[in-house]
């Protein structure tokens, strides 16, 4: 049998092969049921936020409407009727076509604005603050910061110390606003800011306000960490520098000591059988 005899026998049972295993995939798509023209997809009622809405604000009708949402993954509690929420508070964010759900919702006794937004077992603390102290309007509702207490425990000024008192602190308000501008993210200029404390921060940060100043470190609002510091004085923070004029003035406070007298050369004088000793007074 030549080569070429051979190449063709293969390549005929190649091409059977494949047109068997064409014919079986065909008959096997053409048994698969297919879906009825017209079937329709069970769906529940759900409503939604028309636009981004911030905690504290109150739901009015045109901030909510409802959506057909498929059956099976209604979440869980989300409401079906906008009445349901309408004139209620949240107490959470929600953003633009999302659910409303019940936990983020506060009751209707208890209103909109800022009471609903405080958690239960912290207080809602407002401090004076200018531009610098607010980090030029960039501390907004949300963000979280660390408040700085500069106090004087004596009427000395070498006793002033500067010490963080509270870390991650949340910021409810700014101003009058409980919501921030999250189209602009613009900072916002205020002389007060609300803080969100528990009792025991409450007694710190006012003690704080009153008897010195304070000041507020932004922070990264995913760093978890709160570092410990002994806080410092103005003789730390100039070191060595600090304590040279101190040692001048120690050294100026101190009597002088008594200078002996040099001592006065003598001179031995033999008379015959005596002998004296006279000074020598030098001119």
């Amino acid at each position: 049998m030549t080569t070429r005899i051979r190449v063709f026998i293969v390549l005929a049972l190649a091409i059977s092969v494949g047109g068997v295993f064409a014919f079986a995939t065909y008959r096997y798509v053409q048994k698969v049921p297919t879906a009825k023209s017209g079937a329709t997809i069970q769906t529940r009622p759900v409503v939604i936020a028309v636009a981004n809405l911030d905690l504290g604000a109150l739901l009015r009708r045109e901030d909510v409407r409802t959506i057909d949402w498929p059956a099976e993954s209604v979440p869980a509690g989300a409401f079906s009727d906008v009445q349901d929420v309408i004139g209620r508070g949240l107490i959470q964010p929600v953003v633009q076509n999302e659910a409303i759900l019940p936990n983020k919702l506060a009751s209707k006794e208890e209103g909109a604005g800022l009471p609903p937004v405080i958690k239960p077992g912290y207080r809602a603390l407002s401090v004076r603050v200018n531009d610098v102290i607010g980090v030029a309007g960039y501390v907004l509702p949300g963000t979280r910061v660390d408040v700085v207490a500069t106090v004087s425990p004596s009427a000395q000024p070498t006793d002033v110390t500067s010490k963080i008192v509270l870390t991650n602190v949340e910021v409810l308000a700014s101003g009058t606003k409980i919501e921030r501008d999250t189209e602009q993210g613009k900072p916002i200029a205020v002389n007060v800011v609300t803080l969100l404390v528990n009792p025991a921060e409450v007694e710190r940060l006012t003690l704080a306000s009153t008897e010195g100043k304070i000041q507020l470190a932004l922070r990264n609002p995913l760093d978890p960490l709160t570092p410990t510091t002994t806080g410092i004085r103005p003789a730390g923070l100039l070191g060595s520098m600090a304590a040279r004029p101190v040692a001048r003035i120690a050294r100026a406070n101190v009597a002088p000591k008594a200078v002996a007298p040099a001592p006065v050369p003598m001179v031995e004088i033999i008379r015959g059988d005596k002998r004296t000793q006279e000074a020598v007074h030098q001119e």
